[in-house]
């Protein structure tokens, strides 16, 4: 084993375990706001993601600029396309029966709406017909109990539903988190033993983004339904220290791959460029708050102190 390669496994080892870290206890350990991650986030993808993309991907069939973003394209398309698919079969029918009875509900809140109105109307009439009012009042106490059998049956289907959720996203979550962390480790050795600098900053944004999507709120998934994705679904221990040593063993099976073939760059980008396209694709839907939310000014502290730290690296290095 060369002297850089000894070099690059004193220092991913250590990283590879802050993934671990960071993974197991999830929230638990470092409290960042999302905001700021986000800006940094946004300063890591367009002033060193994609400038790396552009100047080290090697040349792709017909010699055309488009292939240096092939593998963002399906990096980014295979996160959203499977994370689509998940939601698009979760509990079918279960939908379909919740939003007829959600629809039913809201036709009974108006009927119910109406026959109160003719009920307070009925009342201020002089010659009162007790008859007329009785069916009314009848009518009215039936609408009210249908509605609460309603709102119970929605409430279960809803149920149903969310927990099916749960259980999907999270074993979908534990797959592509390990494929992530798993090029992440392979890539960090790659870019250590080619500039240290470079793999450095890589862990920062790699590191800060488990951090932050491990602590990121709930997103409304059916927003007719009111549904939100929910982090209550648990998986068994040895399949949590699995996932949580994925970056480890991406180290690990990095540091083999750099010892005997210790040039192949071209399996080294086309893994960089495809984890880019993740990163693109998490950025836009899980780290950015969501419409209102968010910290404008702990953004904007983000994406301009993570870009003058870029700055000043390149500028650094450009002198040496």
């Amino acid at each position: 084993m060369s002297i850089d390669l000894i070099i690059v496994l004193i220092i991913a080892i250590p990283f590879g375990v802050l993934f671990f870290i960071a993974n197991y206890f999830e929230h638990k350990i470092i409290q960042l706001h999302a905001s700021l991650i986000a800006g940094i986030s946004v300063s890591y993808f367009f002033l060193i993601v994609l400038p790396e993309i552009a100047e080290r991907l090697p040349e792709f069939p017909f010699h055309l600029t488009i292939f240096e973003y092939l593998f963002v394209l399906i990096g980014f398309s295979f996160i959203h396309v499977s994370e689509k698919l998940i939601l698009q079969k979760v509990e079918i029918k279960t939908q379909k029966k919740m939003r007829k009875l959600i629809k039913k509900e809201k036709i009974l809140e108006s009927v119910e709406h109406n026959m109160e109105k003719i009920l307070t109307k009925e009342i201020t009439h002089e010659n009162l017909d007790e008859v007329a009012l009785r069916e009314i009042a009848r009518t009215v106490s039936e609408l009210n109990e249908e509605e609460e059998r309603t709102k119970i049956e929605i409430n279960n289907y809803k149920i149903k539903i969310q927990n099916k959720l749960n259980k999907e996203l999270t074993n979908f979550r534990l797959v592509t988190d390990y494929i992530y962390h798993f090029l992440v480790g392979i890539i960090l050795i790659g870019l250590l033993r080619i500039e240290l600098v470079g793999g450095i900053l890589f862990f920062v944004y790699a590191f800060f983004r488990t951090v932050v999507t491990k602590r990121s709120e709930a997103h409304l998934i059916f927003s007719d339904l009111e549904i939100y994705e929910e982090q209550k679904y648990e998986v068994k221990l040895i399949i949590k220290y699995i996932s949580c040593a994925s970056a480890l063993t991406g180290i690990i099976i990095g540091l083999i791959i750099n010892l005997f073939l210790p040039g192949n760059l071209e399996l080294l980008f086309i893994f960089y460029s495809f984890i880019s396209g993740v990163i693109l694709y998490v950025i836009v839907r899980e780290v950015i708050p969501e419409k209102e939310k968010g910290n404008p000014l702990k953004f904007m502290i983000g994406l301009v102190g993570f870009a003058v730290v870029i700055i000043i690296i390149n500028i650094y290095s450009a002198v040496l």
